[in-house]
Order: C-alpha cells, then structure tokens, then sequence
C-alpha cells in the first residue's frame, strides 16, 4: 500500500491527499508535527533529506518527495496530465509558477499567522511576502478570466497544485473578493466528483 508522509495542515501534503483520492487510491497517511521537529528526526530523514513533508513511499519501499513531483507521478497516464505533449509542459510551467510565485509567498505567510510566528526578525519580510503573493494572484486571475481551468480547459494537477494555498489564502490575510475569476474556479475544483477538504484524507 501507499504510504503518505504528512502534515494535515500543509497545503503540499493536502495536493497529494486530493489527488490520490480523486484517483480513488487507498493510501496510509502517517502524521508529523513539523512543529516539533518530528520531520528532522534521523528516520525522517532518511525517507527525505530535505526533512520536509509529503513524502510518498510506493509499495516497493521507494520514496519520492517534493509534492508537484508526487502529482506528476500519481498523474501518469490518468486524465489529471495532458497527453499532448505542448499541454503537457503547460502544467509544468504551473507547477514551478506554484512552487516559484505563489507557496513561497501565500503559503508563507498563511503560516507564519496561523502559526503566531511573525515576530522582528519575520516582521520585515511581511509587506514583501504580501506584494508578490497579490501579484501572483494576478497573474492567475488574468489567466482564468477566459478559462475554466489553468491547461487545456481541463481539470489537471496544474489546478490542484494552485487550488491547495489558493483557497485557504485568506488564512494568511489576501483579500479574494477582487478576484472573481479565481473564486469561480475555486468552486469548480470544489465541486469536482471526488473532492476533499484540506482537512479530510
């Protein structure tokens, strides 16, 4: 069986979790609490060096880390990634765009809040964080105006790689209610057959 190395409360783990269950495949979900360094522990790291989550162990005992390259594996030959091979690199450019523009910023910042961490040495980094988050939603925002989803008109990884931090970005303090392309598609995912919360899974 699969075996997910996670953290409910992480938007990377949550991608993973969404997908698998849109793919309808039993997994076992193995908790950490980041927060107490459960992850940097020497068994941890030897799954991932990185000593982050989600780890993805297949059933051959391998491991596989970073969670759009856990996507695109679970995505091969599915209906989530483009077999054309232009659209294919489509979903690649959301993928970096995503981990590029947008978690560094969004994700950051939902957790620093969430978490109580913006203290002096964060504080500084707040406005800069809050800029390139907006600006990151710009982009996507234009992009959806005259789409449905981010690749081919289709719902692909692309849009459950955004969706994770986008929806809960109000959590870190962004303002949706300009963004009135984004919130349709949020609702779109949301309601794709399938669907979990990031609380779910």
């Amino acid at each position: 069986m699969l075996r997910l190395h996670d953290y409910r409360f992480s938007g990377n783990g949550y991608k993973v979790r969404l997908l698998l269950s849109l793919l309808g495949l039993t997994f076992e979900r193995i908790e950490y609490d980041i927060d107490r360094g459960e992850t940097r522990t020497p068994d941890f790291l030897r799954l991932n060096p990185n000593g982050r989550i989600p780890v993805l162990e297949l059933e051959d005992g391998r491991a596989l880390a970073e969670s759009n390259a856990i996507l695109a594996y679970l995505a091969e030959g599915t209906r989530f990634l483009p077999a054309d091979r232009f659209e294919r690199a489509l979903v690649l450019h959301w993928l970096f765009f995503e981990q590029h523009s947008h978690e560094p910023n969004i994700a950051t910042l939902r957790y620093w809040i969430t978490h109580r961490l913006i203290d002096d040495e964060r504080r500084p980094l707040v406005d800069g964080k809050r800029r390139w988050g907006y600006a990151a939603l710009d982009v996507m925002e234009h992009h959806l105006e005259a789409r449905r989803y981010f690749v081919g008109e289709r719902y692909s990884i692309a849009d459950i790689a955004l969706y994770a931090y986008t929806h809960v970005a109000e959590e870190g303090e962004f303002d949706l209610a300009r963004y009135a392309a984004i919130r349709r598609w949020l609702a779109r995912v949301a309601a794709e057959p399938g669907h979990i919360p990031i609380t779910k899974g």
